[in-house]
């Protein structure tokens, strides 16, 4: 693939090392940041560009991606003389990895198209590691024309990207994703809680089951932090609470209730009012030990 030019929007624990990994591609990459020492500390460690405002960023980029925190926050860097909007001619490509509603995805979709520019949804999931290492899992929503345009580019931090249907509907899928993660750590929670009561060996534990039917990601990678209370690390409560907000209110327009993931919501919420709103989701076994 040649090298394109690319604005990356947003250097949180996401978005700083995916821009390192366009840029390390060989795309000639600028930044945008809110706080601009990120900014600038991005470019010390991987070269490229700082841009004062995501219009600015944006003026020469054919693909800008966009990861910042919600909604509110995507439409802030988007919209306005110095949103991406404000820079990004047509014929570009506007691709969103943050975690929105898909109401914002139609909404974007429809304001890039006035301008000819092409919009697609792309939340992704891994966490900071899969950020990391490149290694991040990718639901895109779109044409797949523009899904096949910039695939070159979701491959330099995703091991696998799936188009999941029309815009929108990779923001869907990312709900349903989220909905899935707390499922599995409420019943991991009670079942690591019930495994100490009993007195059994954690790590012993999980070699027994982690091939099995009850094995997952979140066993194997998080049983043993869990256990020992370490929570200083990965993604966070308040991150958690924010994408299961947008599951529930998809929900609702479907007229479907989803009572566990209510219920690990309202956990969530505890744990915030407890100071763990920044602890890793796996913090959620303090709501089954009483011991928050």
């Amino acid at each position: 693939m040649s090298a394109l030019n690319i604005a990356f929007i947003g250097l949180g624990v996401m978005g700083f090392p995916m821009a390192g990994h366009l840029q390390r591609a060989g795309h000639q990459v600028t930044v945008y940041n809110r706080s601009s020492d990120k900014a600038e500390r991005w470019v010390a460690e991987y070269g490229g560009t700082h841009a004062a405002t995501p219009a600015s960023a944006a003026a020469q980029a054919e693909v800008v991606c966009v990861c910042v925190g919600n909604d509110d926050d995507v439409r802030s860097v988007i919209y306005g003389a110095d949103g991406v909007l404000g820079g990004l001619k047509a014929g570009g490509v506007l691709i969103d990895h943050t975690t929105t509603s898909a109401v914002l995805a139609e909404e974007l979709e429809a304001a890039c198209s006035d301008q000819g520019i092409q919009f697609m949804d792309a939340p992704v999931s891994g966490g900071q590691a899969g950020a990391e290492n490149g290694r991040l899992t990718i639901m895109c929503g779109a044409d797949e024309a523009v899904f096949n345009r910039v695939r070159p580019v979701l491959d330099c931090y995703g091991q696998h990207a799936e188009l999941m249907g029309p815009v929108g509907q990779g923001q869907r899928c990312k709900m349903v994703n989220q909905v899935c993660i707390a499922g599995i750590l409420q019943g991991l929670s009670e079942g690591l809680v019930l495994a100490e009561q009993a007195g059994l060996d954690i790590e012993q534990l999980v070699l027994a089951l982690k091939g099995g039917a009850a094995g997952s990601w979140q066993m194997q990678s998080r049983a043993g932090t869990m256990t020992e209370g370490r929570f200083d690390f990965g993604f966070a409560i308040d991150w958690m609470r924010k994408d299961l907000d947008i599951a529930l209110a998809e929900a609702s327009r479907h007229g479907l209730d989803l009572p566990l993931t209510q219920r690990v919501q309202a956990a969530y919420g505890q744990l915030q009012q407890a100071g763990h709103g920044r602890s890793d989701t796996s913090a959620l076994i303090l709501s089954v030990r009483k011991d928050k």
